[in-house]
């Protein structure tokens, strides 16, 4: 078997699972999948293998000791590389948490393997495209999007949360176009959640209230009434109300 086109024999991800038959199976998943698991049993594990390894990306599962999203957090503070986490809780406000701690993606069981492998290269092919990307700069910032950094035109930082860089990511990739909201729902939150509109609506608030000049008339990020939103970097006035 021929690994998919954009990804190499061995490529190398943290597997962090303190179940070991499951850690075992996981392994054999992405073994099937040209990937290479890199065990470890706990975060302090994880840690030690991040220092001296480099990986690809990493993989959790529920873990017997503390909540997901605070291990989640924990990796986030540790690494850039995409997390995708994979969870017997199908509970959805447990997945908007762990999403919003940082991780890129994730999945909840029973899933396919084949499903578990396409999710896992397509978190890396975001990755790669970002790791690519030159900086974004408009008159009033400039965006890092690999480095998830968000520069006011005075120097400061927007403090943006894991999942508003994840709704911004998706709007700066498409300058000018007009994204719908089905898309960006789907792409940061699912295919389960294209019609939480809430969920895109009071993030939009806070980001707005974090990068426009005048978060009650958008410049940057509009919305088009019914239709969705738009990122517009030119200095041309943006039509559309806040969501």
């Amino acid at each position: 078997m021929q690994p998919p086109a954009g990804v190499g024999v061995n490529v190398q991800v943290l597997l962090l699972c303190d179940d070991r038959v499951l850690r075992r199976q996981l392994a054999n998943v992405l073994r099937h999948g040209h990937f290479e698991a890199k065990p470890a049993g706990d975060v302090d594990d994880a840690t030690r293998i991040l220092r001296r390894q480099s990986l690809a990306a990493v993989m959790v599962t529920d873990l017997t000791d503390g909540e997901l999203p605070a291990i989640v957090r924990d990796l986030r503070q540790r690494t850039d590389l995409p997390i995708l986490v994979v969870s017997r809780n199908a509970d959805e406000w447990e997945k908007v948490t762990v999403l919003d701690a940082g991780a890129d993606d994730y999945l909840t069981q029973p899933y396919g393997i084949e499903e578990l492998l396409a999710r896992l290269r397509a978190t890396l092919r975001r990755f790669e495209r970002a790791s690519d990307e030159t900086p974004i700069a408009t008159d009033d910032f400039t965006v890092y999007v690999h480095d998830r950094r968000f520069v006011r035109a005075d120097g400061s930082e927007a403090p943006l949360t894991s999942t508003e860089w994840k709704v911004l990511e998706v709007l700066l990739r498409h300058p000018g176009r007009l994204v719908s909201r089905a898309e960006v729902l789907q792409a940061v939150w699912g295919a389960d959640a294209v019609d939480k509109t809430q969920y895109l609506r009071v993030h939009m608030v806070s980001i707005r209230r974090k990068v426009e000049p005048d978060p009650a008339r958008p410049r940057y990020f509009v919305t088009v009434p019914g239709l969705g939103l738009r990122f517009v970097p030119t200095a041309a006035e943006a039509q559309g109300s806040a969501s």
